[in-house]
């Protein structure tokens, strides 16, 4: 299958006509009619319902649309690859981040390479954390971008380097609005909270640190769930229940009134944000990310 192809079945899917998908594939109608008859004749079935209008596709058509979708935009990446060779190999780096670092840091990251212009292209690959350990040693990623907690393993040392960019915190946060009915209990009957999966990194933490912290009369009663810290966030702000979030995703919430920080009065936990790679021959691109983040270091931040 042509990666042309694909872009015409998407091209009719988008535009729900002929004409205005041979208009948006610069080609003359009967030409692009013809071309839709060679690939139907290709696969050996008709993709689309030319009885209706505007044209639709058919069932097995649209079960497949967001295969189609991924195949051709992989298709198009592939080509872009080979086109530009091994300038691009060379400038190549993968990032595997943890979700909320991926809308956090990750992007300041990357740019910062741009505003100090380094021609890397990164690709980067949201996850949870065993995920993103997972990919760097399998060597699907050049680097990780990941929390740490305080005497929580993270891997050995032997083959790992890390440098740690900045502290963090985890911190309860909530919806002003509903802080004074929470405070009627003293925060000394039930909790309403959001939870993590018990199998990801802040639902562990959240069982190994937070629950374990809070006052012996709290019940803590799990509102919702989710593994994402940002979905936890948002929850908070809708007035779900309270959140544990990393203070540096909650900043701007925080200041602008979406939550309060309610750390004063209910546990949180120090984090360190980390960036690991493996001991191992390194490219050009990788050694011009890991300058720069160890630049972070210095740099300032914010976390509340």
């Amino acid at each position: 299958m042509r990666l042309e192809w694909l872009e015409d079945i998407l091209a009719i899917a988008q535009t729900g006509s002929f004409s205005g998908a041979a208009e948006r594939r610069n080609l003359t109608q009967s030409a692009f009619s013809r071309r839709i008859q060679q690939i139907e004749d290709h696969v050996g079935v008709e993709l689309f319902d030319r009885s209706r209008k505007p044209v639709q596709l058919r069932p097995t058509t649209q079960a497949q649309g967001a295969q189609i979708e991924q195949i051709a935009t992989a298709l198009r990446q592939l080509v872009a690859d080979l086109r530009r060779g091994d300038r691009v190999a060379s400038n190549r780096i993968v990032i595997a981040s943890q979700h909320s670092l991926t809308t956090s840091l990750a992007p300041q990251i990357i740019q910062g390479l741009q505003n100090e212009g380094e021609q890397v292209f990164v690709r980067l690959r949201s996850a949870n954390l065993d995920d993103c350990f997972a990919m760097l040693l399998s060597r699907q990623a050049d680097l990780a971008l990941v929390y740490h907690a305080p005497d929580h393993e993270a891997g050995s040392n032997d083959f790992l380097e890390a440098i740690d960019i900045r502290p963090d915190r985890l911190v309860p946060v909530l919806r002003p609005d509903l802080v004074s009915g929470l405070q009627q209990g003293g925060y000394q009957n039930d909790l309403p909270y959001v939870a993590y999966p018990s199998g990801v990194f802040f639902g562990r933490i959240m069982a190994e640190r937070i629950l374990p912290a809070l006052d012996a009369r709290t019940t803590a009663l799990p509102r919702a769930e989710t593994a994402l810290t940002f979905a936890a966030l948002e929850m908070a702000v809708a007035g779900v229940a309270v959140a544990w979030v990393p203070a540096s995703l909650a900043r701007v919430s925080i200041a602008q009134g979406g939550v309060c920080d309610l750390s004063a009065i209910l546990p949180s936990c120090s984090l360190t944000i980390r960036a690991i790679r493996l001991r191992s021959t390194r490219s050009p691109a990788e050694e011009i990310i890991w300058q720069h983040i160890l630049a972070l270091q210095d740099a300032p931040h914010a976390t509340e």
